[in-house]
Order: C-alpha cells, then structure tokens, then sequence
C-alpha cells in the first residue's frame, strides 16, 4: 500500500440519507464547546450533555424534535469556561459527567443529583478534552494545555498514569482517544502538529491498583509514560481531533478536511514506525482550530461542523469516501465547535459559537 495516494471524497452528496431541523435551543449567551450522546449506558442513549461557560446540562431528546433539560450543573467558579464532558460511570453504574476546562479542574458531576462527586487537581493549565474508556467506563482520559495527557480513575479518584516528558507533546494536547478494543492503546494530538500513539501495556498493573488502593488517592504511586509507540506527522498544523476507527486514525487539522490512515509500529523500535494515509473526507469552511467530529456508537459516519454553521455527515467505511449529507440552515451561521451521533446516527445535534443548540433528525422516505 505504501506510496499509494490517498482516496479523496467527492464533496457530491450520494443522499443516503434525508435529514432536517426538528429543533433549536438558545441555551444563553455562552459559546457551547461540547455536545455528547450517552453511550455508557443503553438506558440512556437519548440523553445528551452540554458545557458552554460554567454549566453542564443535560437533555434528553424525545419523540418529534422535542428536547427536554434534565438537570443543570453550575459550577461555583462563575469565570470557569467548560470545553470538554465525557459520560462516565460508577462502580454501581451511577451516570457521572466528567467535565473539564480553562481552570484545569476536572469535575466529576453525579447526573442524578446536580452535585459534585469529585474533582480532580493536577493538570498545571486549561483541559481541552475528556474521552472515556467505553470498556472500563471509569477510566477517562483528558488532554491538556500543559502538555501532557493524564489518566483518571472516576471511582478512586486517582490520577494513574501521565503521558508525558522526553517523547511527550511539545505545546497544548488538543484531543486524545482511547482504542476501541486494545484496551492498553491510546491516540493524542495537539498544537506541535502530531498525533501520537500510546501504550499502557507495561503499566497495566497501576491501573488494576487503582481500583482497590486503600490509601489517599494522592499517594498513589503515579507513574509517567514518557515514550509514545509512534509519532506520525500528519498534518503540517494543530491537530485538534482524533479519533480511532478499529486500527485506522481519523484526524483534522486546519485545512478543511480530516483524514484516516493506519499507523504501522515498529515493535522493536518504538517511536519509530510509518504511516498510510488511506482517504480523506472534505470538510469546506473547516480552517478554524476546535472543531471536533462525531461519530454513531458503530462509527459507521462521521459529522463535522464547520465556522459558516454548516454539517458534513460522511459515510466511514467506504472507498472511496461518500458524502450521506451536507446540512444547512439559513439560520445557523455560528460556527459549530462539536457535533453529536445519536446511537444509530438518525439525530444529529450540534453545539454553536452563538449559544444554540441545533437537532436535526432523519426524515422517513416513503
């Protein structure tokens, strides 16, 4: 495959699917940074959250476009600006929201109660991005401006391992993912332009401590990883999205487009290794950084917002690309920082600079 050119997708929609506006919530002045379905629990794969300046909301998205709000969190800090959630669960399955932002303190909010369940101190600047191991849904990780990528037990509290140091970013991590089915395998990127793969093999055993230390959680024998297993270059500017799709990488950068490839690690060498740039997926007016895609629960599309409030729903596992759909709205004109894939992708929420809230839901054909 090596020296082949990547496929590249046609920007004509091949219309699989019809989808339109059901619904739109002004949700306050704020910018909303993060839009995310639950996939934790199939209770609740309807419900979705929001962060947009010190709040968490959650909704809940019903029949006929009707979102109703289920719980609102505001944090006490009234200059804080949330940029990330992720849902994450407790040990008895409790539903938690795990938020983070410029502060740098990572809270973890019981969606039952509106309260905090526990808040985590250690990054040194503003977190970017919390994704959670869909495996082991109390482990999360988060990506910071500090440089460094941190991995949390919700449960415990603990904070396990630091990817950082000698082969760790060099400016702000921007998004970070964990592995669909290797659980030891993670993927971040940032503003030093590359995407770096991680493994945990070899400190798997702090992570099994971490569920049963006795002691507080801030003596717990955290350890760094300093070392990816690879560092691919990319893109020649800020990576600020990543995403695993089975072996194979999705990410963006600022050039109106996000592109898959397959990393090939040298197992003898690590840090070393090539990449395969397979397909990448067009995204016009996509220049700004903080844009982030989604995907449904089997990654079978992608939809990425852009500035000019526009949505692209790209089909992932075909060759070449196919675009299902190009949303527009004569009123959404903000631009989209984060998109949300219900379960089965036939809702499509997205989150604006503007404060609004879109959804759009798949219409029947006859």
């Amino acid at each position: 495959m090596l020296g082949c050119e990547p496929v590249v997708g046609s920007l004509t929609p091949s219309k699989k699917r019809d989808y339109r506006v059901t619904n739109r919530l002004q949700e306050g002045k704020r910018p909303i940074y993060a839009v995310v379905f639950n996939f934790i629990d199939s209770r609740y794969y309807n419900v979705f959250a929001t962060v947009g300046g010190n709040r968490v909301t959650v909704y809940q998205c019903l029949e006929g476009g009707v979102i109703a709000v289920l719980q609102s969190y505001i944090d006490d800090d009234k200059d804080e600006s949330f940029y990330t959630v992720s849902w994450a669960c407790d040990a008895d399955g409790t539903p938690l929201l795990v938020a983070g932002g410029k502060d740098g303190i990572i809270r973890v909010i019981d969606a039952g109660n509106e309260k905090i369940h526990k808040s985590f101190v250690g990054h040194g600047d503003s977190v970017n991005e919390i994704r959670t191991q869909a495996l082991r849904p109390s482990l999360v990780l988060s990506a910071s401006k500090d440089e460094s990528v941190r991995l949390w037990n919700v449960q415990t509290g603990i904070c396990i391992l630091i990817f950082a140091g000698a082969g760790g970013h060099r400016n702000e991590v921007l998004s970070v993912d964990f592995h669909p089915s290797d659980i030891y395998r993670i993927a971040s990127c940032g503003m030093d332009n590359t995407v770096k793969i991680w493994s945990m093999k070899e400190f798997w055993t702090y992570v099994e401590r971490s569920f049963t230390w006795e002691g507080l959680p801030s003596q717990f024998p955290t350890k760094y990883v300093q070392f990816p297993v690879l560092i691919a270059s990319i893109h020649t500017n800020y990576v600020d999205c990543n995403r695993w799709l089975g072996d194979f990488i999705l990410s963006k950068s600022v050039d109106n487009e996000f592109v898959l490839w397959e990393p090939k690690m040298k197992e003898q060498s690590p840090g070393e290794g090539t990449v395969d740039i397979l397909q990448k997926y067009p995204v016009p007016d996509c220049d700004i950084w903080f844009i982030k895609l989604s995907c449904d629960f089997h990654y079978n599309a992608a939809a990425i917002g852009n500035r000019e409030g526009k949505i692209y729903v790209w089909e992932l596992q075909t060759s070449p690309p196919s675009l299902i759909a190009r949303l527009s709205h004569v009123q959404s004109k903000s631009p989209i920082r984060q998109t949300a894939m219900s379960f089965d992708g036939s809702t499509i929420l997205s989150c604006c600079e503007d404060g609004t809230i879109w959804r759009w839901d798949t219409v029947a054909t006859a």
